[in-house]
């Protein structure tokens, strides 16, 4: 049985944040960490002390996690950054309520002593003799301790504590990893039972001694299962400061924690979910996604409608599954501009399939004129509300311009912008997944069955965030798109009558749209739409590119920050290339299928920020790493979800690895003086960042619609009840003119009350089937 968890994590606001700087004000960003690795980062708000955020990230991870931090924080430019709170939450508090938790927080302070983390090796034997009892501790090592000193390593030694005798290890200079190897033997007279407690501690030769955590372990598992193995370090129990004097915020966050059968367990729920698709839709009320169109809250309906996306693309009924809800949905619309407005099964599940096959498109088609929008930090600004005749004194060289000139300004710049996004959709027809359009074409057939006659619609475009003039430039472009692509029907409407300059250009822009629209759906509709698909993304389709700085293989005498050059990088399925620039012809490559691991790298190895290596293995065996730094720590963490994906299906992959370098002779992390040593950190291979571009699991996903169908089994057993009493009323009322209607009537009941009744049979068989797989588990 296979196990899989993942967190949907939204980071949506803070309050009452202290003010940090000398303007009075602060500006927040977020950091998320999960057991004490960053996984994401949050814009930073500039002057806010209530900032909003709205940042959604899903993280998928092994079940052993332990706990999910937040840490608040004021970005300076000039210095360290300022710690303001932070919130951290075991796995326990998230798992205690199955919805999750959807709450404002209070901000606890930052305390050093608290801020541990990494694992001791400890064996422990319990003796006894004529001279009493004797504790022998085998200190054999530590891995991932804190950094405590600025180099970015510590000093770690080991305390042992047990009754009223104390002892210690030696002290290791400069690693996070140390390996002592030594037995401490304590004792204490006969008849006493104290607990053991191991401290770790980092040694300040100015000042007193940093603490870098603790286990401890009572007398009766000393005396029953004495200690063996790699254990947690934890911090010294305190109270939690949560008087709210650090401000709060705004989370949500949900652990999905899933048992995965064996395929063939899923195969009955697997026929009855692809039947449905095959029947009629208007009039279902009995078939899988029919129950699931009427059990899923808001909560949960976008990620069903992904799961059921990606599992329909796998079998090549994807376009069946959308005409289905689409079906549905036409029929209890009453006006055809209200379609797909609603937060419905039909709505989500046709977004999620346009961000699972038309993100690479979207990329391909926006990405060259955002890209511009960010370098180019042109001021635009049509909202006299809004403008800041100061910020836009650079447009004019003869003193602060008028509002009329930068308004004049702006609309030409947005309608320049506006152009190249205009010129670049209207020519992309060719470049649309086929998939996408067959089901473009199919959802105007039905519309136009329905209502004939009658006229009538985040991505990760860049790695780092906007701020906030490019924020306010990217809504600007936005709002005119949108006019655009609702084909002005509320042009000069509503609120914001500011954008009256633009009219003329929505206007001339709303025919072009029009003729693309047509193109788009003028395509053989013989083809299934999303057909049979093993991988969303293909071996040969580039799934991550940008510039990344490589370290030369042997940069022999070059100071570290000589030793890295700046190269273009291309991640395909197939391979991970990378060139002096996107043009270039020559390029090198690193087949995906040598990667053994992809790891972070301590920034202490060559003193930077934001370094990963990708440890490959050639058919010799020989091990090679290759160190990669990224921009930030976004674009590491996706660059690093990107390649362990592009990896998944490897064999042999490193249980460790090395989070230094091996400089002058040793590992900067562990200090061994032997290139080919064992990896002292555990490798995170099954960390990855939730995306369009996660792999088909038929399996997991078959789970997740099972799990759904659970929670409304009562339901579906009342509503038997229901129909079987409706059918014996039908069987005993009187009249015989009535006989051909209610022989019509009972014959639907009937057939209502068989398919309840198989999908509960269904339900009731994957139910056992956990158990048994349970019950084995536990033997």
């Amino acid at each position: 049985m296979a196990k899989s968890g993942s967190l949907s994590i939204r980071v949506v606001e803070g309050r009452a944040l202290p003010a940090k700087d000398v303007s009075g004000s602060s500006d927040p960003y977020c950091l998320v960490k999960v057991d004490d690795e960053v996984v994401a980062r949050t814009a930073t708000i500039w002057r806010s002390l209530s900032p909003f955020w709205g940042e959604e990230y899903t993280v998928h991870l092994p079940l052993d996690f332990h706990h999910l931090a937040f840490y608040v924080l004021d970005e300076d430019t000039v210095g360290h950054d300022d710690t303001i709170g932070k919130i951290s939450l075991s796995k326990e508090a998230i798992t205690a309520d199955p919805r999750g938790i959807d709450s404002w927080i209070n901000l606890s302070r930052v305390d050093p002593d608290a801020e541990v983390q990494g694992e001791v090796y400890l064996a422990v034997q319990l003796l006894e003799d004529a001279r009493g009892r004797c504790l022998r501790c085998h200190v054999r090592q530590a891995r991932d301790l804190a950094p405590r000193d600025i180099s970015g390593t510590s000093d770690p030694f080991a305390r042992v504590f047990w009754g009223s005798h104390s002892l210690e290890t030696s002290t290791i200079k400069k690693t996070r990893f140390p390996h002592w190897d030594e037995v401490l033997e304590l004792r204490e007279s006969r008849g006493t039972a104290s607990p053991l407690r191991v401290e770790l501690w980092d040694w300040d030769m100015v000042g007193k001694n940093d603490f870098l955590g603790m286990v401890e372990f009572t007398p009766q598992t000393l005396q029953q299962k004495p200690p063996n193995g790699w254990f947690r370090l934890l911090p010294f129990p305190r109270a939690e400061d949560s008087g709210g004097s650090l401000g709060a915020l705004r989370l949500k966050v949900r652990l999905t924690e899933d048992r995965i059968l064996p395929s063939q367990c899923y195969q009955p729920l697997m026929d009855l979910l692809l039947e449905s698709v095959q029947g009629p839709a208007e009039e279902d009320t009995t078939s899988p996604l029919a129950v699931l169109e009427e059990l899923a809250s808001g909560d949960c309906r976008q990620d069903l409608a992904t799961k059921l996306v990606k599992l329909f693309l796998g079998r090549g009924l994807a376009g069946s599954f959308l005409d289905y809800l689409i079906r549905r949905e036409v029929a209890r619309t009453n006006d055809p501009n209200t379609l797909f407005r609603s937060n419905s099964l039909a709505s989500k599940s046709m977004e999620q399939f346009m961000k699972l096959v038309g993100m690479r498109y979207l990329h391909e088609v926006l990405r060259p004129v955002i890209s511009r929008v960010f370098e180019e930090k042109k001021y635009m600004e049509l909202d006299p509300c809004k403008m800041d005749l100061n910020r836009s004194r650079r447009i004019s060289f003869k003193g602060t311009p008028t509002e009329e000139q930068v308004r004049e300004t702006s609309l030409g710049l947005l309608t320049g912008y506006l152009g190249s996004i205009m010129d670049a959709i209207v020519s992309s027809t060719g470049r649309c997944p086929l998939a996408l359009r067959l089901a473009f074409k199919k959802l105007q057939q039905r519309v136009e069955e329905r209502f004939s006659g009658v006229e009538h619609q985040l991505f990760d475009l860049r790695d780092q965030h906007a701020d906030p003039q490019t924020s306010r430039s990217l809504l600007l472009l936005a709002k005119a798109v949108q006019s655009i692509g609702n084909l002005g029907q509320q042009l000069g409407q509503g609120k914001e009558l500011w954008l009256a300059p633009l009219h003329p250009f929505l206007l001339q822009s709303i025919s072009r749209v029009r003729d693309f629209l047509d193109q788009l759906v003028d395509v053989d509709g013989t083809e299934e739409a999303g057909g049979p698909a093993c991988a969303l993304v293909q071996p040969s389709t580039i799934v991550r590119e940008g510039f990344l700085l490589k370290r030369k293989e042997e940069p022999a005498g070059l100071a570290t920050r000589f030793a890295f050059k700046k190269r273009y990088f291309r991640l395909s399925g197939q391979d991970l290339s990378y060139s002096k620039t996107p043009e270039w012809q020559v390029h090198s490559s690193i087949p995906v299928s040598c990667i053994r691991a992809v790891e972070r790298v301590d920034e202490g190895a060559f003193q930077l920020p934001h370094v990963m290596q990708v440890v490959t293995q050639d058919g010799t065996g020989v091990p090679h790493t290759t160190y990669l730094q990224c921009k930030n720590v976004n674009d590491l963490n996706q660059w690093l979800s990107a390649l362990r994906k592009a990896s998944a299906a490897n064999q042999d992959k490193l249980a460790a690895c090395h989070p230094g370098a091996f400089r002058s002779g040793r590992w900067t992390c562990c200090l061994q003086a032997e290139r080919l040593a064992a990896g002292c950190s555990r490798t995170h291979s099954a960390v990855t960042l939730g995306d369009w571009s996660d792999p088909l699991d038929p399996d997991a996903e078959a789970q997740a619609v099972y799990r759904q169908l659970l929670l409304g089994r009562d339901q579906l057993r009342l509503k038997l009840l229901e129909d079987s009493s409706l059918d014996t009323a039908v069987d005993m009322g009187p009249g015989k003119d009535s006989d051909a209607t209610d022989g019509a009537r009972t014959e639907v009941l009937a057939q209502q009350r068989d398919a309840t009744t198989h999908l509960l049979q269904v339900l009731d068989d994957l139910e056992q089937a956990h158990k048994e797989f349970q019950k084995q588990m536990a033997l």
